[in-house]
């Protein structure tokens, strides 16, 4: 994939604008009416700090060259970002999500409270600027090699600390089950993560690349969900399994982290509850090794292998934990119905989100969260896909 992200404003020069008017949204009376009878009641409440933006999809048959001039295949205009699209999928199973966000009162920024508020989305602590825009992207979806590329214009003036009242948080808090942040809107990302941390609600943040304020946040961190290149580019280790051993050393409060391999499924490295420092070293290369050896080649739908518990695992140069590991595999999904990866890893955060609030256990939360994303791969956009608890794909969990 390849981002390019545009200017602060959509001017072509960052002139300055008058400072705006801010205003807290008030939670929609239609919202409020269907989440009082909604069957979603009493459901675990999730929190996440985070980017709301829309998305404009056109497909191709194939990326330009530069200078072309070609016609799009489809066009659609949805809701994007990275935070608003896994409260969205969290809802959708069964989690009362809420938001913290920034947009402006334009027509993009409506429509993104409009659609969240839609899928029972709570945006009543969202920010909303009666001037400057609300942050979209334009996304390139290439039908011949599957790939998207993102253009992003930043929502403008950008959220600062100050607007997000300490009556607001704590209200947004109460109640919460758990807090999630992609790490954008990261100063007000650390105050949300503060006082969580002091409410002892557990944190999961979605590692996707290095940010401003994301070494911060994960001091924080009780599960950590990562992009397939993060861990490497994070801790400089030679390959991924020896980087998870790294991350796990490195922040002693997380719990397990789960890096993300597209296709190739995913890869877990849980921490164990008691010491192990005892048993003989296992070789988390090694390991890794013999778990590989274990996928049932041919198999189309999601599985998970697991090593035995509380083992040693060692990465040389790196040092030990106490844990084990798992691979999980993908969907393999026919190329006549992959239609875009767009928004893939935010549907699997939201289904590890609802895994973590309904107690699934690893072996069952990872095939859960990469049949939800394959789900979203089956239609243009990060949202048109996103199953339904009822779905009869998700019927075997």
């Amino acid at each position: 994939m390849m981002c390019l992200v545009g200017p602060t404003s959509p001017a072509h020069a960052p002139l300055p604008l008058p400072l705006p008017r801010f205003r807290r949204r008030p939670p929609p009376m239609a919202m409020a009416a269907s989440a009082s009878s909604s069957d979603g009641a009493g459901a675990p409440v999730v929190l996440g700090c985070g980017a709301a933006s829309a998305d404009y999809l056109a497909t191709v048959a194939s990326f330009p060259n530069p200078d072309d001039k070609i016609r799009s295949l489809t066009l659609k205009v949805q809701g994007g970002g990275n935070t608003a699209n896994a409260l969205t999928a969290a809802a959708r199973l069964g989690l009362r999500p809420r938001i913290i966000s920034k947009v402006s009162n334009d027509p993009q920024g409506r429509n993104i409270l409009k659609e969240l508020q839609s899928d029972g989305v709570d945006t009543s602590f969202m920010v909303v600027a009666e001037d400057g825009n609300s942050p979209f992207t334009y996304i390139i979806v290439d039908n011949q090699t599957k790939t998207r590329t993102c253009i992003h214009t930043p929502g403008y003036p950008p959220m600062v600390p100050e607007e997000l009242t300490q009556a607001n948080l704590f209200a947004a808090l109460d109640g919460a089950d758990i807090v999630y942040f992609d790490v954008r809107l990261h100063e007000a990302a650390l105050i949300v993560a503060e006082e969580a941390s002091q409410r002892k609600l557990p944190i999961l943040i979605d590692a996707e690349r290095k940010r401003d304020g994301l070494d911060e946040l994960l001091n924080f961190a009780s599960y950590v969900v990562c992009s397939a290149k993060f861990p490497q580019t994070w801790t400089g280790a030679s390959s991924t399994p020896v980087a998870l051993v790294s991350m796990l050393l490195r922040l002693p409060s997380i719990k397990f982290v789960i890096v993300t391999l597209g296709e190739k499924g995913c890869l877990m490295l849980e921490r164990s509850t008691t010491d192990a420092s005892e048993a003989e070293e296992v070789d988390v290369e090694s390991l890794l090794e013999s778990l590989e050896q274990k996928v049932v080649l041919g198999s189309s739908m999601p599985k998970c292998i697991a090593s035995k518990s509380n083992l040693r695992i060692s990465a040389d140069g790196v040092g030990s934990i106490s844990g084990r590991l798992l691979l999980g595999t993908a969907e393999i999904i026919p190329s006549e119905e992959l239609i875009d990866t767009t928004g893939a890893g935010d549907a699997f955060i939201g289904a590890v989100l609802y895994g973590l609030c309904s107690g699934m256990p690893p072996e069952k939360m990872l095939p859960f969260a990469a049949q939800v994303a394959a789900c979203g791969c089956r239609a243009l956009g990060a949202r048109t896909g996103l199953p339904h608890r009822t779905d009869p794909r998700l019927a075997g969990y």
